[in-house]
């Protein structure tokens, strides 16, 4: 089982392929076979005329002209003839089933009397006849090839031309068959990756045609669920941020202690901050690709929060445009300082690479890292860092600042990586193919 390839391709094209090995080879030995046996009756009607023509002739040969006669029959039919007891024949073997259907046919035809012997090493039959009232044994040579050694070239030449032809039918054949399960596969994989999978045509095999259907339904029903979501929460964040901007305004004016204004201020500006992370989440995709390069793009994030007083940088690598989502990759780089300034520690240094067929863009930080049985769950929706890496400022997230990293970077067709720092810390690393 080890042996047997692993995709169903495989396995059908290998079937095929012994399924026809199988009937070539039927048909080749049926071949060998047929032909052995038309050139064997051939064969025993010769020798069949011959041995009752030399039969005629000996019975109607005297004693004193008997050695001449048997010298002379010899030499004309190529045979060899022993009167009767002869130590040369005597023991020889009856031979197989061929030798016993031989014999039954020269009884019938020569007399009961008659009978075969097969000398193997002297390549000779030896027919046993009665002419007269004197047994002989009547030696016939036969040829050191077999009939069946004598297969045409020519029929073997197209039995290989139609083996080969029917190799590249079944070939095309079960590519044909696992062309729809490949086309299945990719979708899945895609789906599986976050991006949006196109239709999957529903004709072909029932069996595939009805496994199809079940996944253009499924993803439409995903595709539905998604921007129910996506609605819902750019409802009901945008439906809130009025109300809050009108309470911020009235805390201000009429707050009388500036301690416990200022608090309040706060609080209403986290809960506008995670409001703006839902409706970052909810507008995802957002915009549409163009060619741009990525260094003044992520330079115009950095400068927003250098300008502001925050400990980040930005070392530019010159890499080359490729098709982007200008306010996507904002976003992203956005949400990587705010994530470093909130849970790690400064500096944040921010900078940019190509690394052959990709580029990546790195946001390293100093804070205490993140364990690596937490990073695929960091880049959940709604997930929140465990309680050993809180936030600098002690308030709570809404769990969607990686999400929507990891959103953005598949969205490029790349991948979003959380690894240790050297040296103490966490390096968010983004990579995109240049295509």
């Amino acid at each position: 089982m080890i042996l047997l390839p692993r995709s169903l391709f495989g396995r059908l094209t290998l079937l095929l392929i012994a399924v026809v090995a199988l009937a070539v080879l039927a048909s080749i030995v049926l071949l060998r076979v047929e032909r052995s046996n038309l050139i064997t009756r051939q064969l025993s009607e010769t020798k069949i005329v011959q041995l009752q023509a030399i039969r005629a002739a000996l019975a109607g040969t005297d004693d004193p002209e008997r050695s001449e006669t048997l010298e002379e029959l010899a030499r004309e039919y190529d045979v060899s003839i022993h009167p009767e007891p002869d130590p040369v024949v005597r023991d020889q073997p009856a031979g197989g089933p061929f030798m016993r259907e031989l014999a039954e046919r020269l009884r019938e035809r020569l007399g009961p009397d008659t009978d075969v012997r097969f000398a193997p090493r002297r390549r000779m039959l030896f027919v046993r006849v009665v002419a007269g009232d004197t047994p002989y044994w009547i030696g016939v040579p036969v040829p050191a090839r077999s009939p069946a050694d004598e297969t045409p070239t020519r029929a073997l030449l197209w039995l290989l031309v139609t083996s080969a032809l029917l190799l590249a039918a079944a070939f095309l054949f079960a590519r044909y068959l696992a062309r729809p399960l490949r086309e299945l596969t990719a979708a899945v994989e895609r789906v599986g990756r976050g991006e949006p999978a196109s239709k999957l045509p529903e004709t072909g095999p029932s069996e595939i045609a009805a496994v199809n259907r079940g996944f253009n339904a499924m993803t439409a029903n995903l595709a539905r669920i998604e921007a129910d979501r996506a609605l819902l929460l750019a409802g009901v964040s945008h439906d809130l941020r009025t109300p809050l901007a009108r309470l911020r305004l009235g805390v201000e004016l009429s707050a009388p202690d500036e301690s416990l204004r200022n608090g309040m201020v706060a609080d209403i500006e986290e809960m506008d901050r995670i409001l703006g992370q839902f409706l970052d989440f909810a507008r995802g995709a957002d915009g549409g690709f163009e060619s741009a390069e990525p260094d003044p793009i992520v330079a115009a994030a950095v400068a927003r929060y250098a300008n502001g007083g925050k400990p980040v940088s930005f070392a530019p690598g010159g890499v080359p445009a490729l098709p982007l989502k200008p306010t996507a990759l904002s976003r992203l780089v956005a949400n990587l300082i705010d994530n470093a300034l909130a849970y790690g520690a400064p500096p944040v240094e921010v900078a940019t690479a190509r690394d052959g067929t990709s580029i990546r863009i790195d946001v390293a930080d100093r804070g205490p890292g993140i364990a690596a049985d937490e990073v695929e769950r960091l880049k959940q929706p709604f997930t929140r860092a465990s309680p050993a890496r809180t936030r600098a400022d002690g308030a709570a997230g809404a769990g969607l600042g990686l999400a929507i990293v990891d959103s953005i970077a598949r969205m490029h067709g790349g991948r979003f990586d959380l690894l240790p720092r050297e040296g103490g810390g966490t390096l968010a690393r983004v990579t995109l193919p240049l295509r």
